[in-house]
């Protein structure tokens, strides 16, 4: 156990970029902090070394990522039509099924060590999800989860036509997380059409631009989540 608790958060905005490249960068910072916390162990409390967080911001070219559980015909392309698509296909190390990731989306990548935070992975998802209810409440969106559903939805009460805005899928090893979450805010929605979005077949996928019915500022979105983010987790961005 780590007693030098850190709560500094370095934030890194990688702009577009090529999933495969970010995902190497996800696992060369979270090796880093797991060689961290191997490293503090039999050190007196005094004497460790803190552990970094990190929080990545990007967005991607046309991806779609198959978690550990999915299924992989919820992918209704085969590899010709994914080149007519112009989209990528890569199966990962996160939870949850299939998902999408393309341009005008936001999609975060928190690295945090969790023994600087608080050791409760249901809790931890439950606080990216509220990060995201937050800033979209600051547009005027009313979301929320549905039970037994991960993830940020948008009529999520009456439930007459629930549309999912925001997916969740990560992956925690020693208290260490990485992946995260990818909110639609000028995503081309019609890249869903091509999936089984994380296996749920009954319920639509949306976007802030579909919602507010104007392309969204990405930069004024990032900032605000950001700032939701840093408040409820506790983190010092830096």
């Amino acid at each position: 156990m780590n007693f030098n608790l850190n709560k500094k958060t370095q934030f890194r905005h990688l702009g577009l970029i090529d999933y495969q490249q970010a995902w190497d960068l996800q696992e060369e910072l979270f090796a880093e902090v797991v060689a961290t916390k191997i490293a503090n162990r039999g050190i007196p409390p005094e004497s460790q070394a803190p552990t970094p967080n990190y929080l990545l911001f990007c967005e991607h070219p046309h991806v779609y990522t198959l978690g550990k559980s999915g299924k992989p015909e919820n992918l209704l392309l085969d590899e010709g039509r994914l080149v007519d698509v112009e989209a990528k296909y890569y199966k990962i190390n996160r939870g949850g099924d299939i998902t999408y990731h393309g341009p005008g989306q936001l999609v975060g990548y928190p690295i945090l060590d969790l023994d600087n935070f608080f050791t409760d992975i249901h809790r931890y998802m439950r606080t990216l999800e509220e990060s995201i209810i937050r800033t979209l409440a600051d547009y005027g969106l009313t979301a929320g989860r549905i039970e037994g559903l991960t993830g940020v939805w948008l009529d999520h009460e009456t439930l007459e036509n629930p549309r999912k805005i925001c997916a969740l899928g990560v992956k925690a090893s020693r208290w260490v997380t990485m992946h995260g979450f990818a909110l639609n805010v000028n995503t081309d929605l019609g890249y869903f059409n091509h999936i089984v979005p994380c296996g749920i077949d009954d319920k639509a996928v949306t976007s802030m631009q579909q919602e507010l019915g104007v392309t969204v500022n990405m930069q004024e979105v990032e900032e605000k989540l950001r700032a939701h983010l840093a408040e409820l987790f506790g983190l010092e961005i830096i």
